[in-house]
């Protein structure tokens, strides 16, 4: 149902006036998405001025992120705002359609939008979608981390963090293991870790969701010394060669003054 604004007087008819919008639109995370809307008024012809807004998260008090101004049916809907640079008209208002383009979708656009119209002269001639439209921002998985690290008992541990929406599942695989895994979600990241990790090898995570998966690798290998004394020589001698090297260039530096 859609509404005019909610301080017009009871009693007063919208004969004329509806505003059309679908209940849900879907886009995909990083590309682009178009808000459809569409409206009525009672006029034949109307060379008045004409404003298109959208606003988001509520009707009549939500942030403005869209506006834009036509004085006259002969001159383009000039934009006036548009939040972040990422919206741009699609629609022509004169003939009814405030459609728009919304670029580059992030995960902070997943929200509801809502259309409104407004032309210039009686206080009842504005107009405003009261449901709007529900964005919903979809994602194929993706791996944005994945480690091993130790921990103070000298275990170590393998960590895989992933997002996609729907959230996506998380597995991991790799050598033959008994290891315990645990998993955290927020939103439409997930993180699982696989914990006292014994076995040399490659480890890999996958990640799925109904829109497709990713895989992420990490290898894990123990260093193991065969006694201490080659331990210290892997240590020691690099620093030795950069003690002698420091040393010339500090004998060439005395004897050049």
């Amino acid at each position: 149902l859609q509404l005019h604004d909610p301080f017009l007087l009871a009693g007063v008819q919208c004969n004329g006036w509806s505003v059309h919008v679908p209940s849900d639109v879907t886009g995909e995370l990083g590309k682009m998405v178009i808000l459809p809307c569409t409206f009525t008024h009672p006029y034949k012809t109307f060379d008045r001025a004409l404003t298109a807004i959208w606003r988001v998260k509520e009707p009549y008090n939500g942030t403005v992120i869209f506006k834009c101004v036509s004085q006259s049916s002969s001159e383009l809907c000039k934009t006036a705002i548009s939040h972040k640079n990422k919206y741009r008209l699609l629609g022509n208002p004169r003939h009814k359609d405030l459609s728009i383009r919304v670029d580059n979708l992030t995960w902070s656009d997943s929200d509801r939008y809502f259309c409104r119209v407004e032309l210039a002269g009686d206080v009842q001639d504005k107009y405003e979608s009261r449901n709007g439209i529900k964005l919903h921002v979809i994602a194929a998985p993706r791996i944005i981390n994945i480690t091993v690290s130790s921990s103070r008992d000298h275990t170590f541990q393998a960590r895989c963090t992933a997002e996609g929406e729907p959230a996506p599942a998380l597995t991991w695989t790799g050598p033959p293991y008994s290891n315990l895994s645990s998993s955290s979600s927020s939103s439409h990241r997930v993180t699982r870790e696989l914990r006292s990790l014994t076995h040399d090898g490659k480890y890999t995570c996958t990640a799925v969701n109904s829109h497709g998966r990713a895989e992420g690798a990490v290898y894990f290998y123990k260093f193991r010394a065969s006694d201490s004394s080659s331990f210290m020589i892997l240590i020691f001698v690099p620093l030795g060669i950069k003690v002698v090297i420091l040393l010339v260039i500090l004998s060439f530096t005395a004897f050049t003054r």
